[in-house]
């Protein structure tokens, strides 16, 4: 398929509901409102298709943008490409499919965590702590999970809410998988009090740290 073509079918999925859900959410008005399973479907008739996902990426449409990162080939990225691709990111939803379809397989992204984690653009200090709290989850043996939680403690509150999201997941994953380090976690969570009153659906644990941590340890110990 072409990007028109691409452009012709998505117009057809457009759902005001969704535009207006995107736009609460943050996003501007280059989209068509797709619904997410709508854009999963045409995903999975275009199946792999780098070039045309790049193309995609490249008019800034969010369902467009949406729709690259399922089709998208992570492995044929370069750094640049890659570095590029995050710090042009302008919405939510974006920066989450772009961190679960392209960055997690990515094969070299840990080299970009430090230096995103420091960056000024929030959607890439985003995916740094995002890789971050992924690296506390699976491999933390190289890691000063002491400094970790210093910095979290001193820089979350002031964050941008979209780097705030992640740095909480590494503070909550740390408390999860580190027992050394659960209680200071917790007690971080509880004086910073970021996403206490969240709202959750039944049966949904709550991000707010503390909560967040207590829940897992329990179910981990059955």
């Amino acid at each position: 398929m072409t990007v028109a073509e691409v452009f012709a079918v998505l117009e057809t999925m457009r759902n005001e509901k969704m535009v207006a859900h995107n736009k609460k959410n943050g996003a501007g008005d280059n989209q068509f409102g797709a619904k997410l399973g709508d854009i999963r479907a045409l995903a999975s008739k275009i199946k792999t298709d780098h070039t045309l996902a790049l193309e995609l990426w490249k008019t800034k449409n969010i369902d467009a943008r949406l729709l690259a990162t399922l089709i998208i080939n992570p492995k044929q990225l370069s750094p640049k490409e890659l570095d590029a691709m995050v710090k042009s990111i302008g919405f939510v939803q974006e920066a989450e499919w772009f961190t679960s379809n392209v960055l997690k397989d990515y094969p070299d992204k840990d080299q970009f965590r430090e230096q995103w984690m420091d960056s000024k653009n929030k959607w890439a200090a985003r995916a740094g702590w995002s890789l971050m709290a992924g690296k506390i989850t699976r491999d933390a043996a190289d890691l000063d999970l002491d400094s970790i939680l210093n910095r979290i403690e001193a820089e979350m509150p002031k964050a941008p809410p979209e780097v705030q999201w992640t740095m909480n997941t590494a503070l909550a994953q740390t408390g999860i998988n580190h027992s050394k380090y659960r209680k200071r976690a917790i007690d971080i969570g509880e004086r910073l009090g970021i996403y206490r009153d969240y709202p959750v659906s039944k049966g949904c644990t709550s991000p707010f740290a503390p909560i967040w941590i207590n829940e897992m340890v329990r179910r981990a110990k059955g």
